[in-house]
């Protein structure tokens, strides 16, 4: 399944003419050398040049100004010839595409012996009180731990396991990800194996505490990660298989709900805690190299725009080599970036056009204006009151920063200001810290001088984030939130301010996060809406202030891409089932059987009638009835119409592609237990594929794995739209299902080497006792 970069796929070319495009402006560094011009492009995977896999990525931005990444434990330089693994290995990059090694959170001499006899996994990284909090799964103890320290590199300070035990949530204790909400409550979430918890936090973020709830279920459900956004919070998750080479079903759904502790719903209106599978894919296979794109991360670059942080499998090398003790039989999950749109409220990577594997405009790591301070104030000019109060510091995270303490505290606001200036339509950012009782740091922008400008103020006297708009030498008006109490003002927050026309939002953070503690929304005048200067802010008597800068605002992509609908119908290879004769018993009859007619199957005269059948179509165990007729030559859409509703788990109906019993594409209405349940079952639209799997070691020599597409009901349609790239000499097929005939959720594609023609098939099959009501087979053209 050897793709080359650069080769799309039918469904990625359509989306190409769609895709956004964004302009990169070099921007000094004032004071500092000049760093590497950020590239225009990039290709996936970002990690390729750096390790051979980079599992369960998740990336934070350090106070000095570089991006941080870290990965669950793997043998990450097998192809230098290190047989071990890194644990917790760590990556650093000036501009989220090109990475270098900077370390790993343990060694096997440091790591805790509390840990010992598990691997640890599904790093999560957040800024707090002055330090990075690192949490981690523990697989083998059943828990999630934590360390923290002064720097993103570290050095780590175990702070033991983060969940009590018994933890209170009826699955694996592992994925986790935290999260602050607006008023300063901490949360944790984590599960796995078919369960999403959420628990409250200590006031340092070090144990859960209080009642657990569920918040999502589903086959394999796991890898949360939760943010905020326009009043919601976005709870993104993956499901189905992670670590299965080229059989990954993994993908990256969301759900988004009012309140951190749900119900969350899928953009189907689904609950995330609904007995069956869900919509709102964010990213999955798209036909292209990347297999299995998930557990996901999001980070934001200096124009605000989204990324999707996660990993993909490719397709070409999906395993890596097994361990010299045979102990360690991984698949390969390099690093991936790509664009996150936001199209009516919910997010999806690249509009719809799924993971990129080719050169992509790269994310925005240059300011227009401003920078950091790690050559001292050098090409900043002081402005307002005790302009003499700015001095260059440094500490051992930031490195160099700009601080403000005045011979006499100052009631008036003094500036410090890149040079140059930043466009009107902009995002800025500044770390600020609030060093005295009565002082104030703040972000202007829009800055002609002390009467024409906009402040984002963190007020420590006042307890608040207040906005500030001068035109003309007048207050146009102060906005203030309060800011939680505890709020840390002696560590450093990102103020981010986004003027888009003249509507400015204003976010506080610890870490860019997509967690706030404080939002404004507000309404600017026109005249306070202008390209200007760009720079720190203080008052009182103490402040400090790092990367400070802004760039253009990044243009939003408002339209998904069209998905490609079927073509004419195809009378020939279609049946409406009018008959009352069994298809494929009577002479002349276009369809066959395979193992059959199935007992019990009978034709209505407008539909066919099969009771499900204790026989399998799995791996070696091949002895169930299967329903075929020819495909047309082409692509092609089939579609059926199906009433099924199953009570037992195993039971399942739907649509085959079928070269023979061991190579195979089904779409089917599937029930599965619930993992830790209680006796619980799924129904899930199961997209799955069969096929050999050569690249194991040992060759293994049919394989089986799925997808889940969106929701089931007792009426469904089912789709499966066949493309045969000639390039690649594959097989595509990519899912789609509805539960009105009219709005349709789209799905992944799964391919296979080409060898055989396929045929349009059905099945029912698995466990007897339920009965599958086709209303047709409808085939149409390109």
């Amino acid at each position: 399944m050897r793709r080359t970069r650069g080769t799309v796929s039918p469904w990625a070319a359509a989306a190409a003419a769609l895709l956004w495009l964004c302009t990169l402006a070099a921007a000094p560094s004032h004071g500092a050398p000049r760093p590497p011009a950020a590239p225009a492009t990039y290709t996936n995977p970002v990690t390729g040049a750096t390790v051979d896999t980079f599992p369960d990525p998740v990336m934070i931005r350090g106070k000095d100004g570089f991006w941080y990444a870290y990965g669950t434990q793997n043998p990450v330089f097998q192809s230098k010839g290190e047989d071990g693994e890194r644990i917790l290995p760590i990556l650093r990059s000036a501009d989220m595409v090109s990475w270098e090694y900077a370390g790993e959170v343990f060694t096997p001499a440091t790591r805790p012996a509390w840990l010992e006899g598990s691997r640890l996994w599904a790093p999560d990284v957040h800024y707090a009180f002055g330090r990075y909090y690192l949490y981690y799964s523990v697989p083998g103890r059943n828990t999630v731990g934590l360390v923290t320290a002064p720097t993103p590199t570290g050095p780590w300070s175990d702070r033991g396991a983060v969940l009590p035990s018994p933890s209170g949530c009826p699955a694996g204790n592992i994925d986790q990800a935290q999260f602050t909400d607006t008023d300063g409550t901490p949360y944790l979430y984590w599960g796995s194996y078919d369960t999403i918890c959420v628990a409250k936090m200590n006031g340092d973020r070090t144990r859960t505490e209080g009642e657990v709830t569920q918040v999502a279920r589903g086959r394999r459900v796991e890898g949360g990660f939760v943010v905020q956004r326009d009043g919601f919070y976005y709870l993104f998750y993956s499901d189905a298989g992670c670590c299965d080479g080229a059989f990954s079903g993994y993908q990256v759904k969301v759900g988004r709900s009012t309140s951190p502790t749900g119900p969350f719903t899928d953009d189907e209106g689904t609950d995330l805690m609904a007995l069956t599978s869900k919509a709102g894919v964010v990213v999955s296979a798209g036909g292209n190299r990347w297999i299995g794109p998930g557990h996901n991360a999001i980070q934001t670059d200096l124009s605000g725009q989204d990324w999707l942080v996660y990993h993909g499998i490719p397709s070409e090398s999906p395993d890596l080599a097994p361990a010299s003790n045979g102990s360690l039989r991984l698949t390969r999950r390099p690093m991936l970036i790509d664009r996150l749109d936001w199209i009516g409220g919910w997010p999806v990577v690249r509009a719809g056009a799924g993971p990129s594997d080719g050169p992509t405009a790269a994310p925005v790591t240059s300011w227009a204006a401003g920078g950091s301070f790690g050559g001292g104030l050098s090409g900043w000019r002081a402005e307002g009151s005790s302009p003499a109060g700015w001095s260059a510091g440094t500490d051992r995270d930031s490195g160099g920063y700009a601080a403000y303490a005045p011979a006499r505290p100052a009631t008036d606001p003094a500036y410090l200001l890149a040079a140059g200036r930043a466009p009107a339509a902009l995002r800025a950012e500044a770390d600020l810290r609030v060093t005295s009782p009565s002082g104030a740091a703040g972000l202007t922008v829009a800055h002609k001088d002390a009467g024409n400008r906009v402040v984002a103020w963190l007020d420590r006297a006042r307890g608040a984030l207040v906005t500030d708009v001068r035109v003309g030498g007048a207050s146009r008006g102060e906005r203030v939130t309060a800011l939680p109490a505890g709020f840390s003002w002696d560590t450093w927050h990102t103020v981010s301010v986004e003027v888009r026309g003249t509507r400015m939002a204003v976010e506080v953070t610890g870490d860019r996060l997509r967690d706030p503690v404080a939002v404004q929304d507000r309404v600017l005048p026109a005249g306070a809406v202008r390209a200007g200067a760009v720079g720190a802010a203080a008052r009182g008597a103490g402040a400090a202030a790092d990367n400070v800068g802004a760039a253009a605002l990044y243009r939003p992509v408002v339209s998904r891409v069209p998905q490609a609908g079927p073509g004419r119908p195809l009378p020939a290879f279609s049946d409406e089932f009018d008959a009352a004769t069994v298809p494929g018993t009577t002479e002349g009859s276009p369809w066959r059987w395979v193992r059959g007619p199935t007992s019990g199957v009978r034709a209505t005269g407008g539909s066919l009638s099969w009771p499900t059948q204790d026989a399998e179509l799995y791996l070696g165990d091949n002895s169930a009835s299967v329903l075929l007729r020819d495909a047309p030559p082409g692509d092609f859409t089939v579609e059926t119409k199906l009433r099924f509703t199953p009570t037992r788990a195993a039971q399942q109906a739907g649509l085959v592609l079928y070269e023979n019993d061991d190579r195979w594409f089904k779409l089917v209405h599937s029930v599965l237990p619930l993992t830790n349940g209680d006796g619980a079952v799924l129904h899930v639209s199961e997209f799955g594929k069969e096929g050999e799997r050569p690249t194991t070691t040992p060759p293994t020599a049919v394989a089986n794995a799925p997808m889940f597409g969106g929701p089931t009901a007792d009426t469904m349609w089912l789709r499966l739209a066949y493309h045969r790239d000639t390039a690649q000499q594959e097989h595509e097929v990519r899912a789609s299902t509805s539960r009105d005939g009219v709005h349709w959720s789209p799905g992944g594609v799964w391919t296979l080497p080409a060898r055989g023609d396929l045929r349009i098939g059905l099945i029912s099959l698995n466990r007897s006792g339920a009965v599958a009501d086709f209303d047709y087979v409808r085939t149409y053209g390109p």
